[in-house]
C-alpha cells in the first residue's frame, strides 16, 4: 500500500465506524420506509430507465434497502445481476429471479449475505451491466465513495476499467451519509450519482456536484 493509503486508512475507519453506528440505531420501520423511498427515487434515474442489465446487490441488516428496487427493475424486464462473495473477496455473479431465488450464505464470522442460488456467470459478467449499483457507507461532494472496507467492489471497478466497460456507477445511501469529504486513495474512482430516500445527486467528471433529477 502507498504512503497515501496508510495515512487515509485510519480516517476511513473512523468515518466508517461512526456512520455504521448511526445506521445500526435505525428502527426496522425506518429501514423499511427508506427502502421504498429509495426505490422510487432510483427508478427516476434515466440510466435505470434505459438499462437492460443492472448489477446490484441485496442489502443486509440496516443497509439502505434494495429489495423493492430489485423487484421493480425485474418487473420492467431488466436483467438484474447479484454478487456472490468468493473466498478471495472477489465477486461472482448470478441472475436475480425474485426473492425466492436467493440463498442465505454465511461467510465465516461475517454477517450472512443473500446471494443468487442459481447458475454462476463468472466475475466478468459484471462487465455487461449498463448500471452498477454500489453499496457504500458514505459519498462526498465529489462523488468519492466510502465502502465497507472489504475491497470487493474495488476489484469490480478495476475489472470494469480493464474491460473498457463504462457503466453508470451509482451508490445507494441514507441522506445523512452524503458528507463533505471522504478520504481517498489513488485507486479510488468517483461515482456518477448517489440516490438517497430524499433524492438524487449527480457529480460531474471533475468532481463538482450538480443538482440531481
Amino acid at each position: 500500500m502507498s504512503h497515501t493509503g496508510r495515512t487515509t486508512e485510519p480516517a476511513k475507519r473512523t468515518l466508517r465506524r461512526d456512520l455504521l453506528a448511526a445506521r445500526n440505531a435505525l428502527s426496522t420501520d425506518d429501514v423499511r420506509e427508506a427502502a421504498g423511498a429509495l426505490a422510487r427515487r432510483a427508478l427516476e434515474l434515466p440510466e435505470l430507465t434505459r438499462a437492460r442489465t443492472v448489477a446490484a446487490y441485496v442489502s443486509v441488516g440496516a443497509e439502505p434497502g434494495t429489495l423493492p428496487l430489485l423487484d421493480a427493475l425485474r418487473a420492467r424486464d431488466v436483467r438484474v445481476l447479484l454478487p456472490a462473495l468468493l473466498p478471495d473477496n472477489n465477486l461472482d455473479w448470478g441472475a436475480y429471479g425474485g426473492e425466492g431465488s436467493l440463498a442465505r450464505v454465511q461467510h465465516g464470522g461475517r454477517m450472512a449475505l443473500f446471494e443468487p442460488a442459481g447458475e454462476r456467470l463468472g466475475p466478468d459478467a459484471v462487465t455487461s451491466a449498463d448500471v452498477v449499483l454500489l453499496p457504500g457507507v458514505a459519498v462526498d461532494t465529489r462523488g468519492m465513495r466510502l465502502g465497507r472496507g472489504g475491497g470487493s467492489y474495488d476489484r469490480v471497478l478495476a475489472r470494469l476499467e480493464r474491460a473498457g466497460a463504462g457503466p453508470a456507477l451509482v451508490v445507494l445511501l441514507y441522506d445523512s451519509e452524503v458528507v463533505r469529504h471522504v478520504p481517498e486513495e489513488p485507486h479510488d474512482r468517483p461515482v456518477q450519482a448517489v440516490v438517497t430516500p430524499s433524492g438524487v445527486r449527480r457529480f460531474t467528471e471533475g468532481g463538482r456536484a450538480v443538482p440531481g433529477a
